[in-house]
């Protein structure tokens, strides 16, 4: 199957082909009209990872307590620092994050595991990594279990009805890691090393985000210098993790301007993605 068979019969002409709003109508009509694919697709992916395993998908409640407990053990305990109610404030940050390396692992690797599939059968590719970011919903559902029982156990003076906000704090999540996969995804097929930097650039990123210590902490740190300091600040995960603690840990509403913010940013980056994707879609089953 060559790049040209790929496309479709009114745009295999460069000269017909869609740019820029066309691109992006045509990605949306195509996904609205594969939705039962999608499903699909997401109901096989979570069943192969549950098949993979012992304890299937269960492992999506004792992860991210075990993650806790690891840096609960590093920071409490060997390093003395933390603070009131640290593994909850902990948690906060091991949830979301976890439900973001998953997907952009997925979604890394979504088009060039679907090789086979891609050169059998004419669909759009753009359901591949939607697809594996979807089905990190159904896992970060999974992982409000464990929660839920520290709240209830443990935390209970924290249980608030601000709690009822974290699907708003995941669906801003969820419109920011969209792209992500979905830009990550598409460069993978030319460039297979991309998988495996990943697996580091995540890991990085989480160190760099207020993941083990507070946003407040990172403000005043003086010996810093201010650039510095101002791209920490503008991680992405500054805002979510600071949001959902927000939430969770002290049981108020989160900062909405910042929130805003990064919804509108994540919204122009699906859009570039999408525009990114449908340009280097047709090349796929040449390069696989």
């Amino acid at each position: 199957m060559t790049a040209i068979s790929e496309a479709p019969a009114h745009f295999r002409s460069s000269a017909n082909r869609p740019v820029g709003i066309g691109l992006i109508r045509e990605a949306v009509t195509e996904v609205l009209a594969r939705r039962r694919l999608i499903r699909y697709l997401v109901q096989a992916d979570i069943k192969k990872k549950g098949a993979n395993t012992l304890l299937g998908n269960i492992w999506w409640v004792v992860d991210p307590l075990l993650q806790m407990a690891v840096y609960v053990l590093l920071i409490s305990v060997i390093f003395q620092r933390g603070g009131v109610d640290y593994p909850l404030f902990l948690f906060a940050a091991i949830l979301p994050w976890k439900w973001f390396v998953s997907s952009v692992q997925d979604g890394t690797n979504s088009i060039v595991s679907s090789e086979r599939l891609i050169k059998q059968i004419q669909f759009p590719k753009l359901v591949l990594p939607i697809a594996s970011v979807v089905s990190g919903i159904v896992n970060f559902a999974f992982g409000l279990i464990p929660l839920a029982a520290l709240i209830i156990l443990f935390y209970a003076d924290r249980a608030t009805p601000w709690l009822l906000l974290i699907p708003v704090i995941a669906a801003i999540q969820l419109v920011f890691t969209l792209p992500v996969a979905i830009v990550l995804g598409a460069i993978n097929v030319f460039y297979r090393d991309l998988s495996n930097l990943m697996r580091h650039v995540l890991r990085l990123w989480f160190y760099l985000s207020p993941g083990l210590f507070a946003l407040e902490s990172l403000k005043a740190v003086d010996e810093a210098p201010r650039w510095v300091v101002d791209i920490l600040l503008a991680n992405p995960f500054a805002t979510l993790f600071t949001a959902y603690r927000a939430l969770i840990y002290d049981g108020h509403a989160p900062e909405a301007s910042s929130l805003l913010v990064l919804a509108g940013v994540s919204l122009l980056l699906l859009t570039f993605s999408i525009i990114l994707f449908k340009r280097l879609e047709p090349s796929f089953a040449k390069v696989l």
